[in-house]
């Protein structure tokens, strides 16, 4: 798992960055095994916050998945949202940038000439929702290969 653990006084922060989609199922499923491992070696007490570049396209809608997903997503799911919700719903924790309605530059957190797309998400225990009163992407400059 790319990235950091660090704890503060507000809990955790951790930064995460899944394989992209031209890399081997046995290299994904390493990621979301250590990924896994570093959250249930947190006491449930703790808050934690993990940013991360999921790779996953979890869409507009919450299809099923209203216990993590806000409905305020962007796009179509792809093969890979499951991944990201599944993981979601196992912590009980939420996406929060499905939370709050936005225009789509303020979604789109990958944009190229060819695309644009949401796979960056921020994550916290459902318990801590509180906490998080708004998240938006920040648009800056068009990235692109």
């Amino acid at each position: 798992m790319g990235g950091t653990k660090a704890r503060d006084v507000n809990g955790y922060k951790l930064c995460a960055y899944a394989p992209q989609s031209g890399l081997s199922e046995e290299v994904k499923r390493c990621f979301w095994e250590d990924l896994d491992e570093v959250v249930r070696s947190i006491p449930q007490s703790e808050k934690i916050f993990i940013e991360g570049g999921f790779n996953g396209h979890v869409g507009k809608t919450t299809r099923g998945y209203d216990e993590v997903h806000g409905g305020f997503g962007f796009g179509v799911r792809n093969e890979v949202r499951y991944l990201v919700v599944e993981f979601a719903k196992a912590f009980d924790f939420v996406l929060a940038n499905t939370s709050f309605k936005k225009r789509e530059d303020h979604l789109v957190t990958f944009r190229s000439r060819v695309a644009k797309t949401q796979i960056d998400y921020l994550l916290l225990r459902r318990s801590d929702t509180g906490l998080c009163t708004d998240c938006e992407v920040i648009p800056s400059e068009c990235l692109s290969t």
